[in-house]
């Protein structure tokens, strides 16, 4: 009788401890009452297309696999080269065009006309809620949190943990001068406490003005969630930044969807597409693409450049780690698809963004 008791009592205190941990690390979501679209309903956001969802056993089954199964070659087994960079090295460059950094998996530093852009930061040593456990970063920022100039606009795609860091967004809210995010993200922003005017949230195919152009909120085919109980609460998507000289295209993480074609169609033709490559498995294959979808969307996109994102920063899928960027520039040559691959923290410019050198491989693996 005692063993049951206190059977029961343990079984009681993990309960309460897990609900405390999914309160604590959940989206905080603002009032929705008032969203108006054909992509919400009961309280959630749905894709363009329907996508049949796991049960939460098979979802806990996979987070398993993923935190505990050994794996093979998903760590890489060279030192990945980045290239250190100071305020005065961005500074430096001219304010005529736009420059871009690669700062590690999706996290993209851009110069638009001398005024400094984010694209879904993520400084942070895991992309995890928690800092003692989770995917841990292959390579150090090419530059510190507290070295980076002010910011002007900070674009968020959606709010898994590999996209918006909690710790990056609190350092930023101060020297940053506008947050542009996805509807229900909001919430998060002013709960880590960025000031309420400097936040907007966009629906899909939302536009919005800025210094030399436009941005719009665009359609994917995902997902949303920090916790297990607050799945598509908040809304998902990519950007479109236009200017009056160039177009780029930044997709955060989607599945292949027809979506592509229509945002090539409405705001094509791209200078530069910077698409998610990386982190796809046969089991998930709706919400991440295959290197090869990922060329696709480029082509449908109407892109002349294409950048593999989402890559070569966090172990999140059973591949290895170099697979994404043999096989998309496999099939970039095989399709006649420019593909670039700066090295992290390569400082480069819109107009000069080809980058031919393969830094993931070494001789030992150059025939694989």
């Amino acid at each position: 009788m005692k063993v049951a008791k206190f059977f029961g009592l343990a079984i009681t205190l993990l309960v309460i401890v897990g609900f405390a941990i999914n309160w604590s690390i959940s989206s905080d979501v603002p009032d929705m009452n008032d969203v108006k679209t054909d992509h919400y309903a009961d309280g959630k956001f749905k894709n363009t297309q329907s996508i049949q969802s796991k049960p939460l056993r098979e979802e806990l089954t996979l987070w398993k696999e993923l935190l505990t199964e050994k794996k093979v070659g998903t760590k890489p087994d060279i030192e990945i080269p980045v290239y250190n960079i100071t305020q005065e090295d961005l500074n430096a460059l001219s304010d005529d065009t736009i420059h871009m950094v690669k700062l590690g998996h999706s996290s993209i530093l851009l110069k638009v006309y001398g005024d400094y852009w984010l694209l879904d930061p993520v400084f942070s040593e895991r992309a995890s809620p928690f800092q003692f456990m989770g995917p841990k970063r292959f390579h150090h920022p090419p530059i510190k949190l507290d070295d980076l100039p002010n910011i002007e606009l900070v674009l968020i795609s959606h709010n898994h943990y590999d996209h918006l860091d909690k710790a990056s967004i609190k350092s930023l809210a101060q020297k940053t001068e506008h947050f542009y995010v996805p509807l229900g993200v909001d919430g998060d922003l002013l709960k880590w406490g960025v000031d309420s005017k400097k936040v907007k949230a966009f629906d899909w195919w939302q536009e919005q003005e800025v210094t030399n152009g436009m941005v719009a909120f665009t359609p994917t085919q995902h997902f949303s969630g920090r916790g297990l109980s607050d799945r598509n609460k908040t809304l998902w998507g990519s950007w479109v930044i236009k200017t009056q000289e160039h177009s780029l295209y930044f997709s955060g993480d989607s599945g292949y969807f027809a979506g592509f074609k229509e945002i090539g169609d409405k705001y094509g033709p791209f200078d530069l597409t910077m698409v998610e490559t990386g982190a796809y498995d046969d089991r998930w294959a709706d919400i991440h693409m295959r290197p090869e979808e990922s060329v696709q969307a480029h082509i449908d996109l109407q892109g002349d450049v294409m950048m593999p994102i989402h890559n070569c920063t966090f172990d999140l899928a059973f591949h290895e780690w170099r697979d994404p960027m043999n096989r998309v520039v496999a099939e970039g040559k095989r399709r006649s698809i420019k593909v670039t691959a700066p090295e992290f923290g390569q400082i480069f410019s819109i107009s000069d963004n080809t980058f031919d050198s393969q830094w993931w491989r070494n001789e030992a693996n150059a025939d694989n």
